[in-house]
């Protein structure tokens, strides 16, 4: 009997594989990279092929650090980097053009108008999103519109739109599943989330043809199984999908209403279980869903700051002052505080609370005494401010308080930074033994979605390894907040 769960997690800037026990046990594990191309300022694109070929090579190489044959696996889960939106040929699988990244700016201005034209409360009320350029809607009729002949293809019926989990069953089924998961379309801006259902009249706004859409489904649930790969065999069933930031919240077990957490990858997304109603955010949240299991929805708050792990990039890539990521605690460390260095972080705008699609990176209260230590300093703090942010606003719109966030990802290594985010939210910070809940998420659903377990049975997987509790003085806090609160209104396209 196969007994082992294969866990794809593809992200935006690589793919990592895990092969993963039926009690929960990484046995192996493999990341690998693929090239970020960006043709335009504010363009970001990803090539699909690029991206299978690390899917392809991460899978076999964790395979085989876990020394477990393919034919052992006994169900897939997929997670992914979310709105990052392709269109393909139904007949051939090739893309008709790179894939536009969550990241990528190029649909601002049809967004703007939208926003222009009073279309954004009806939006905001059908899809619990706001109207941005992260989302996928507006990218699916830039491709249909720029790429010659795609519209009237589309209108036939030869192209599909996907986002990257859409693209993975694809391959996996060699083209006989187009299907998409209710997490993933929810951030779309075309589904009605109340429904969890296309809406016909949103796709007419959006001028997107419902015939490149795919079918939503469950996210724990048997969508397909596995045909003609070469490097896995025929049949293994694919039961769980999830976006990246919900796998990480199922993940993380926070199964129960009220329970929150943050992923810093590259962006900051911050997540609260809401329960089986939704709940529209009038204070810069999304609403969306968590995850369908058992035909139940769960929905959830969603704050995302776009620039997080990214910040530390730039510092080594863009200024030069560490020669890599891990290097920053260190530096940082040798300053007591940032000095009133303020840094927003608003590379690529400001998303959560503020949408601030002008907003731009901005450093404040440099003098002849900063050092390169009081900006990494800053850097680290103006991640823990936008996380704060987040939980703030969820606080108000689910009305009740956050006492404790459950952390993931690749920065939460960086203890600074989490004793930050504790002092600056005034949270209790928990980091677990293993802190890749994306693919630990996805493996769990597909466990759910295959039979192999319940949903009870996964709490107990979850084992903490820290906890950051505040230590900051409330004086010392609010002079903190308000330093942020003041560059940020420095940081805005327009001052509120």
């Amino acid at each position: 009997m196969a007994k082992y769960i294969l866990a794809i997690d593809q992200g935006t800037t690589g793919s990592t594989a895990l092969v993963v026990s039926l009690e929960g046990k990484t046995l192996g594990r493999y990341n690998t990279e693929f090239p970020q191309h960006f043709p335009k300022p504010g363009w970001v694109e990803h090539d699909a092929r690029e991206i299978w070929a690390s899917v392809v090579t991460a899978v076999n190489q964790a395979l085989a650090a876990a020394k477990v044959d393919s034919k052992d696996i006994a169900a897939i889960g997929i997670t992914n980097q979310r709105e990052t939106t392709l269109v393909w040929d139904r007949a051939t699988g090739e893309p008709i053009a790179r894939a536009i990244v969550w990241q990528c700016r190029r649909t601002a201005d049809t967004c703007d108008r939208l926003k222009a034209e009073g279309h954004e409360p009806r939006v905001r009320e059908r899809t619990g999103l706001v109207i941005d350029a992260y989302f996928s809607g507006t990218k699916i009729a830039w491709l249909l519109d720029h790429v010659e002949g795609a519209r009237a293809r589309a209108e036939r019926g030869e192209l599909a739109f996907g986002t990257i989990d859409t693209f993975l069953v694809h391959k996996l089924t060699k083209g006989a599943v187009h299907a998409t998961d209710v997490t993933n379309a929810s951030r779309t801006m075309l589904m009605n989330l109340a429904r969890t259902e296309w809406d016909p009249e949103l796709c007419e706004l959006l001028n997107v043809p419902d015939a490149v859409l795919p079918t939503i489904v469950g996210s724990a649930e048997v969508v397909g199984t596995t045909r003609g790969v070469g490097f896995l065999p025929d049949g293994i069933p694919i039961a769980g999908i999830a976006g990246d930031q919900q796998a990480a919240l199922f993940g993380q077990a926070c199964f129960g209403e009220g329970d929150a957490k943050c992923t810093y990858g590259t962006g900051a997304f911050a997540l609260m279980n809401i329960g089986a109603r939704p709940v529209w955010s009038t204070h810069g949240l999304v609403t969306t869903v968590a995850w369908k299991v058992d035909g139940e929805v769960t929905y959830a708050l969603e704050g995302s700051a776009f620039i997080a792990g990214a910040a530390v990039q730039w510092l080594r890539d863009g200024l030069g002052i560490i020669r890599s990521a891990g290097e920053v605690e260190e530096l940082a460390r040798k300053v007591g505080s940032s000095d009133g260095v303020a840094f927003v972080p608003a590379l690529a705008g400001l998303g959560a609370p503020y949408w601030d699609q002008g907003a731009r990176g901005t450093i404040v209260g440099l003098t002849r005494g900063t050092t390169a230590a009081h900006i990494a300093r800053a850097t680290l703090e103006g991640i823990a401010f936008q996380v704060w942010d987040l939980l703030r606003a969820m606080t108000k719109d689910a009305k009740r308080e956050v006492v404790k966030l459950r952390v993931d990802g690749g920065a939460v290594q960086n203890d600074l930074l989490m004793q930050l985010q504790a002092d600056i939210a005034h949270v209790t910070v928990e980091r677990p033994m293993e802190i890749e809940s994306t693919g630990r998420g996805a493996a769990m659903l597909a466990a759910v979605g295959a039979g192999l377990a319940r949903m009870a049975e996964l709490t107990n997987r979850v084992q903490v390894e820290k906890r950051f509790e505040p230590q900051v003085g409330e004086a010392d806090r609010a002079a903190m907040l308000s330093r942020w609160n003041d560059a940020i209104s420095r940081a805005r396209s327009v001052i509120a």
